[in-house]
C-alpha cells in the first residue's frame, strides 16, 4: 500500500481547516491558481471541473501543485489561502468530500424582546429615536425567496414598515424639515383596539440639487466576499451610483482584506470609465481586516473635507470582521468623532450565510446613516438611484419622539417595533444623545397599539387603587389620547427644535375601511412583521389576513414593491404551513 507524501498530507489537513475567510492575506506576488481564464481545470483534462449544485467543485490538480510548491517553500500559510481562493465557503474532508457553504449558524442578530404593553399609570411616556434603515425588510425577502422562514432576531418591524414609501403630506415650509402626519383608527388583529400611526414626510429635492459630494466607497474585498451575490453584485451596485455622480463630486475607493489600500484617489465625478476601471479591477481574496479599512476610508474623506458639501464613507461588506485586533469600541469612537466632524457612515450589506447584521446595524447608527441590504440588482437600484438625495443628505439629525398615553382615555399601550432605538425619558431633552437622522424625502413611520379605557379585554391585570385617580373631567386635555412631541436638530445646528400635536379622541376613524390606505398597509406590515416573530399579541390575525388587508391598500405601486410584498407574504404563509384561501 502506497503512503501519502507529507507534503501532501499537509495540503489536505490545511484544506480540512479552512473556514469561511483566508487566514492570511492574499500575496499578489506569488500568482494565481486558476486557469488563465479564471476557472480551475479538471485533473487530466481541458474543460472546467464540473459543479454539483450547492457545493464548490473539486479541488483541481493545478491547485494542489501550486500550494505544494508553496509548502516546499515553507509557506504553509499562503497554501492555505491558494487552495480557497476559488473554493470560498466550503472545507474539504479527505473522507466525505466537500463540506456545506458557510454554516448557517454564522449569522449575527442582535438579541431583543417585543416591546412590552405597558400602563399609562405607571409608564405614561415612551421615548425612542426614528430609525429609515430598511435591511431588515431585505433580508427576509432573500430568506423568504430562498425557502426558509427567517430568524426571529432578523426581523425589526419598523425597517419592514419603513421600506415602503407612504404619500404623506411634504412640508410646506423649508425651515421645518418634515411634516408629521397623525391617524388614529381600528386594529386589524383585536376589535377593541386601536392603532396611532405617526408618518413623517422630509422635504425632497433631486439628485441635481444636492449639494457636492464628497464620497469613499470602502469594499471588503476579504475572502468570504466571493461569489455573484457579493463581490460581483457590489461591482454592480457601485457602477449604479456612480452613473449617478456629477463633475463637482468626487468619489474615492479604498479596499480591505487582509490590510487595507487604496484603488482609486479622489475623483471627479464625471471621469466615469477611471471610475469604472477601478470597480472593475476589484477581486475577492484575503482576510477581513475591517477596522484598519474604516481607518483609512475616514483619512481620504478628510483629505477633500467639502466643508458645505456632502461628506459620506459608504461601507460595502458582508461584515465578518475577523481577522486581526477588531476593537469595536474603538470603532465606534473613531466614527462618532467623524460622524461629529461631519463624515457620515452608510452601510450596504451583502452574502449569506455569515452577514454580521448586528455589527453594521450599530456601525450605521453610529454614524448618522442608514444600513441598507443588497440583495439583488433591483434594490441596489432603489437605494443608490432611486432614494439617492435620502441616502446621500441628511435633512433633520438627532430626530426623537416621546408619546405620553392619558390614562383617563388609554388603558395599555406597546410600541410595534423600534425595540433597538429604545430611549430613556431623560434623553428626550438632552441634546448630547445621538439619535436617528431623516434624509431628503424619506419617510417614517411608527405604529402605537392602544387599548381603550372601557375595553373588555386588557392583557395587563388591573390595578387595586385605579380608581382613586382624578375623574377625567378634572384632568388637562380629558379628550386627549395621547400627546406627540418630536425633537430635532437641523443639519449643524447644537440645539435642538420641538414639535408637539395632541391626538384626540375626536380624531378616531371608526371603521378600518375607511383609514387612509396608507394607514391600512402599514398595519398589514407590521402584522406580517410580527407574525414571523412569533405573533405574540396578534391574537387569530394570520398570513391570509395579511394579505388581504393588504390587498386592499395596495394604491399607488409605480415599482411594485407592494405587489412584491403580497407575495412574500403568500410565501411565508406556505413556508409556515398555513394554507391561505385563493381570491
Amino acid at each position: 500500500m502506497s503512503t501519502m507524501p507529507f507534503h501532501r498530507l499537509l495540503v489536505v489537513c490545511l484544506v480540512a481547516v479552512v473556514g469561511c475567510s483566508p487566514i492570511a492575506p492574499v500575496d499578489p506576488a506569488r500568482g494565481p491558481v486558476n486557469g488563465s481564464d479564471g476557472s480551475d481545470i479538471a485533473p487530466g483534462t481541458n474543460e472546467p471541473a464540473p459543479n454539483e449544485p450547492g457545493t464548490p467543485p473539486p479541488l483541481t490538480h493545478r491547485t494542489k501543485s501550486h500550494a505544494e510548491r508553496l509548502l516546499a517553500r515553507g509557506d504553509a500559510a499562503y497554501a492555505t489561502q491558494e487552495i480557497h481562493a476559488g473554493h470560498p465557503g466550503a472545507a474539504f474532508d479527505p473522507h466525505t468530500g466537500w463540506a456545506p457553504a458557510v454554516p448557517a449558524d454564522r449569522e449575527r442578530y442582535a438579541r431583543f424582546d417585543d416591546n412590552p404593553v405597558q400602563s399609562p399609570t405607571s409608564d405614561p411616556v415612551s421615548t425612542f429615536s426614528i430609525d429609515v434603515d430598511t435591511a431588515s425588510y431585505a433580508r427576509v425577502r432573500r430568506f423568504l425567496n430562498q425557502g426558509q422562514l427567517p430568524h426571529p432576531d432578523a426581523i425589526r418591524t419598523e425597517e419592514l414598515v419603513n421600506y415602503f414609501d407612504y404619500a404623506y403630506p411634504a412640508p410646506t415650509d423649508r425651515d421645518k424639515p418634515f411634516a408629521v402626519h397623525l391617524e388614529l383608527g381600528p386594529s386589524p388583529w383585536h376589535p377593541e383596539r386601536q392603532l396611532l400611526h405617526i408618518g413623517l414626510k422630509g422635504w425632497t429635492r433631486s439628485t441635481a440639487e444636492l449639494p457636492p459630494a464628497n464620497l469613499v466607497f470602502l469594499v471588503d474585498v476579504s475572502g468570504s466576499m466571493q461569489g455573484p451575490d457579493r463581490i460581483d453584485l457590489l461591482r454592480a451596485s457601485l457602477k449604479l451610483l456612480a452613473g449617478q455622480l456629477r463633475p463637482q463630486d468626487r468619489i474615492s475607493i479604498a479596499v480591505y482584506a487582509g490590510a487595507a489600500g487604496t484603488v482609486l484617489e479622489p475623483t471627479p465625478g464625471d471621469q466615469r470609465a477611471r471610475i469604472i476601471a477601478a470597480l472593475d479591477a476589484l477581486e475577492a481574496g484575503g482576510s477581513t481586516n475591517g477596522g484598519a479599512g474604516i481607518q483609512l476610508a475616514y483619512a481620504l474623506a478628510r483629505q477633500h473635507l467639502a466643508p458645505d458639501g456632502i461628506n459620506r464613507v459608504i461601507l460595502a461588506t458582508d461584515g465578518d470582521f475577523n481577522v486581526g485586533v477588531v476593537d469595536q469600541r474603538g470603532l465606534e469612537q473613531l466614527i462618532a468623532r467623524e460622524r461629529d466632524a461631519g463624515i457620515g457612515l452608510t452601510v450596504l450589506g451583502f452574502g449569506m450565510g455569515n452577514y454580521n447584521d448586528a455589527l453594521m446595524q450599530h456601525l450605521a447608527q453610529t454614524g448618522n446613516g442608514n444600513a441598507a441590504y443588497i440583495d439583488t440588482l433591483n434594490e441596489a437600484r432603489k437605494v443608490l438611484v432611486d432614494e439617492l438625495a435620502s441616502t446621500l443628505e441628511i435633512i433633520a439629525r438627532d430626530v426623537k419622539i416621546q408619546v405620553e398615553f392619558n390614562p383617563a382615555s388609554v388603558a395599555e399601550y406597546r410600541l410595534i417595533g423600534y425595540e433597538t432605538r429604545h430611549l430613556e425619558r431623560a434623553d428626550f431633552a438632552n441634546d448630547r444623545v445621538d439619535a436617528g437622522d431623516i434624509g431628503a424625502g424619506h419617510t417614517v413611520t411608527a405604529l402605537y397599539e392602544i387599548t381603550p379605557v372601557g375595553a373588555s379585554e386588557t392583557l395587563l391585570e388591573p390595578l387595586r387603587y385605579a380608581g382613586a385617580r382624578p375623574p377625567a373631567a378634572a384632568r388637562t386635555g380629558a379628550d386627549e389620547v395621547a400627546f406627540v412631541r418630536l425633537r430635532y436638530k437641523l443639519p449643524g445646528a447644537a440645539e435642538s427644535r420641538l414639535l408637539e400635536h395632541p391626538v384626540r379622541t375626536s380624531d378616531a376613524v371608526a371603521r378600518l375601511d375607511a383609514t387612509s390606505a396608507d394607514y391600512r398597509f402599514a398595519a398589514a406590515v407590521a402584522g406580517f412583521g410580527q407574525l414571523l416573530r412569533g405573533g405574540r399579541y396578534t391574537g387569530d390575525f394570520g398570513h391570509g389576513d395579511v394579505m388581504a388587508l393588504a390587498r386592499g391598500a395596495r394604491d399607488a405601486d409605480p415599482f411594485g414593491y407592494r405587489g412584491e410584498f403580497l407575495g412574500l407574504a403568500g410565501t411565508a404563509a406556505a413556508l409556515a404551513g398555513r394554507p391561505v384561501a385563493s381570491h
